[in-house]
């Protein structure tokens, strides 16, 4: 841009973030919340900016439309619920699942549109999305840092944008077609070199400034799903939902190997195996087998009566929200992926539920974390310590010292 943001040959994405950040600053432009480095920048101008989305027939076609939280983005939140659109709103951090459906109350007047479009309003007046919440994104907003004119598009850094989107396309919320728009000052719109460009990088369609309208004709592809081994184990524990987007992937035989697994397989002693357990309370392989299919009681363990000294306490987990036609199999086979194998499942399909029996309780509590967000058969489980802590294992020890 003249007279703006000017970039030196050879910077780094880094760098670009920077440059934009102190300008913004320097220049008087940057607006509430300050400062605005670290962030996806608020700028004076950006409500006019965001009215500017009205014009556009992408918008006008959209009935469901997907806009980041950002404070620069507010106008265009407010204008799509003022158009009676179905608005969704990333969970901060994807911590909480993926998105949140904003639902006035019946009657809003403008003043309450106005604060449902805003941080605290998305609070109070959302619920979320699960994934099987059948999302159907016509249309996406996000915010920048910088944008080339190309539609080439550089955020504060920490990736949720890009994350956000390959989540859409792996839950078939967007297709290759939907348009993405970013909302940005002028001074915003800089020369970004294409080689800082990585193949999870979204791109965008529409550029809206204070001043101008751009459209890009991007024809670099936007990211076509997840790409499993540019993630850790560390954003997977961060992002509970990508524990159930990989594990449905992986069930249709897509390659969903991590970007530190093999170093982490290498390191990690083999869990027990579920499908080496033995049956217990009185019930054969051939009963237990068929308990599970009619979704009766059943507990499968790995000689637990044999561990239990020095195992010290045992904790149990619960599973809830089974959904009626999930097998204890599939079950098992999470419990697998996500490495948190049981001593002990106490199945009970009929209540949908089930019961995991742990060694202790940061082992417990570890299962908890590694499960939470899980969804199996078109549920999202709920996943927790169960209330009243069986303590089997330490009655039968205590038993024993009395004799």
């Amino acid at each position: 841009m003249e007279g703006g943001v000017r970039l030196r040959a050879g910077v780094s994405k880094q760098d670009v973030r920077e440059k934009v950040w102190d300008y913004l600053e320097a220049s008087g432009l940057a607006d509430f919340p300050r400062p605005v480095h670290r962030r996806i920048p608020n700028f004076k101008g950006s409500h006019q900016a965001c009215c500017s989305i009205k014009e556009l027939d992408a918008f006008n076609r959209a009935s469901e439309i997907k806009v980041d939280p950002d404070k620069p983005l507010e106008g265009v939140r407010l204008a799509a619920l003022q158009a009676r659109k179905t608005l969704l709103v990333p969970t901060p951090r994807l911590r909480a699942g993926l998105f949140n459906k904003i639902v006035p109350p019946p009657g809003a007047t403008k003043e309450i549109l106005r604060i449902c479009a805003t941080s605290q309003g998305i609070k109070e007046y959302s619920m979320p999305v699960g994934l099987d919440g059948k999302a159907r994104v016509d249309l996406v907003v996000v915010g920048s840092v910088a944008v080339s004119e190309e539609g080439w598009r550089i955020g504060k850094g920490e990736g949720y944008a890009d994350m956000e989107y390959a989540m859409m396309v792996s839950m078939g919320a967007v297709q290759a077609d939907t348009p993405v728009i970013t909302i940005v000052h002028d001074c915003q719109v800089v020369d970004i070199p294409e080689d800082l460009l990585d193949d999870h990088d979204l791109t965008v369609d529409y550029i809206l400034t204070p001043t101008r309208t751009i459209k890009t004709n991007c024809k670099r592809p936007k990211p076509q799903g997840i790409i499993w081994h540019k993630v850790s184990y560390e954003m997977l524990g961060k992002i509970p939902i990508l524990k159930s987007l990989r594990y449905k992937e992986k069930q249709t035989g897509k390659d969903v190997t991590l970007q530190d697994e093999r170093s982490d397989l290498v390191n990690a002693s083999p869990p027990a195996a579920l499908n080496e357990v033995v049956m217990a309370e009185n019930t054969g392989p051939q009963a237990a087998v068929g308990s599970a299919q009619l979704g009766q009681h059943y507990v499968e363990n790995d000689s637990l009566s044999h561990r239990l000294e020095g195992s010290g306490v045992i904790t149990t987990v619960y599973v809830g929200n089974i959904p009626p036609g999930v097998r204890v199999s599939e079950l098992k086979c999470a419990l697998r992926e996500f490495q948190a194998t049981p001593l002990r499942l106490s199945w009970q399909g009929a209540q949908h539920r089930a019961f995991l029996d742990y060694k202790d309780k940061a082992t417990a509590e570890r299962a908890v974390s590694s499960l939470k967000g899980l969804s199996l058969g078109g549920n999202t489980l709920r996943v927790e310590l169960a209330k009243n802590q069986r303590n089997k294992g330490q009655a039968e020890i205590n038993s024993q010292k009395l004799i």
